[in-house]
């Protein structure tokens, strides 16, 4: 078993997003997700893994190829291994816990608009030139 109190887990930065692992099991692995205002992840997807947000507190929205979903507190949002998605933090600080499991937990990114300063790793560029998004 496994117990977290996420509040006191929590680290926040400005520049970016912080995902803390705060445990592996098997195939995967645990972490809060913490978020300033405004903060938005890269476009990404996990191409074996499923990976579930629960939003403990605060809130966003989470775009997949489907659209535009209002994450809130309370909500549970799952991405099936492959779906690209995009998280956008609302206008307070945010704590996401997260689940990623199934094998490979590693994460492709498509783009990251928000960050002049990224780059597409060249794993990203032949994952996404095999497996087109759009």
């Amino acid at each position: 078993m496994y117990v977290f109190d996420l509040a006191a887990e929590q680290e926040f930065d400005p520049k970016r997003h912080v995902e803390k692992i705060l445990g592996t099991d098997g195939d995967g692995d645990f972490t809060v997700a913490c978020w300033e205002p405004g903060q938005v992840s890269p476009n990404h997807c996990h191409p074996e893994a499923t990976e579930i947000y629960f939003c403990f507190e605060g809130g966003g929205t989470m775009l997949t190829a489907d659209g535009e979903t209002e994450v809130k507190p309370g909500a549970f949002v799952v991405h099936p291994p492959g779906e690209v998605h995009e998280y956008t933090n609302g206008p307070t600080r945010t704590l996401l816990f997260r689940v990623r499991y199934g094998g490979d937990t590693a994460s492709r990114c498509l783009d990251w608009p928000t960050n002049p300063e990224w780059r597409a790793s060249t794993s990203d560029i032949e994952y996404f030139g095999e497996n087109p998004t759009r």
